[in-house]
């Protein structure tokens, strides 16, 4: 789904500035869909497209990467207690003013900025940082305004799941067998109660 252009908001204005600053001549557009991809794998794949890495013709010297727009920035997701333990750290400039923000509360307040830190922490720190910057766009949602671009998908590598380390799998069996001694003990001792039960009624 894209925006028409009359119905450009101020992040559409935003996304298409800066664009007469880089040489579009012979780039792809390559968009990203953030809808359930895991954040660090999304930007990892994102920053080789911008530096390049996927051609042949790659060079470090060189500003060589295709142009990448990421939508659905909103819908991204995170593994483990990243959504609370995970905070954003910046300063005023006053003393004491170190101010904090968790993941949950800036997926919340920008979703976009979260994607374009990931990013550009794993972008070399160089000359050409600004340029790969510049040739990142990202939308929380699916409207965009780059519609009469020729447009390539690009398709996520397939997740790779690593096996479970031999301590952390015989940890996990350990647990099983205990869970189920404990189970056994618990329904042999509920038998013996109902036979104790019975025994005395007999009696009685």
């Amino acid at each position: 789904m894209t925006a028409t252009p009359g119905a450009f908001t101020g992040n559409m204005k935003k996304a298409l500035a800066g664009l007469r600053r880089i040489n579009l001549e012979g780039l792809r557009w390559r968009v990203f869909d953030a809808e359930g991809q895991v954040l660090g794998r999304l930007a990892s794949q994102i920053s080789t497209v911008l530096q390049g890495k996927d051609k042949p013709t790659y060079t470090p010297y060189r500003e060589d990467g295709d142009m990448c727009i990421v939508l659905n920035a909103k819908d991204i997701c995170v593994t483990g207690r990243k959504l609370t333990d995970k905070f954003y750290r910046w300063h005023t400039g006053y003393v004491g003013h170190l101010k904090e923000r968790s993941l949950k509360d800036q997926l919340a307040k920008d979703p976009t900025e979260v994607i374009q830190k990931a990013v550009l922490r794993m972008l070399p720190r160089n000359k050409l940082r600004d340029d790969r910057d510049r040739k990142l766009r990202i939308f929380a949602s699916s409207e965009h305004p780059f519609g009469d671009r020729p447009l390539e998908p690009y398709v996520m590598p397939p997740r790779k799941v690593r096996e479970m380390r031999p301590r952390a799998r015989r940890a996990m069996i350990r647990a099983q067998r205990k869970a189920e001694q404990q189970q056994q003990g618990a329904a042999e001792t509920k038998k013996s109660r109902k036979k104790g039960e019975a025994e005395s009624e007999v009696r009685v």
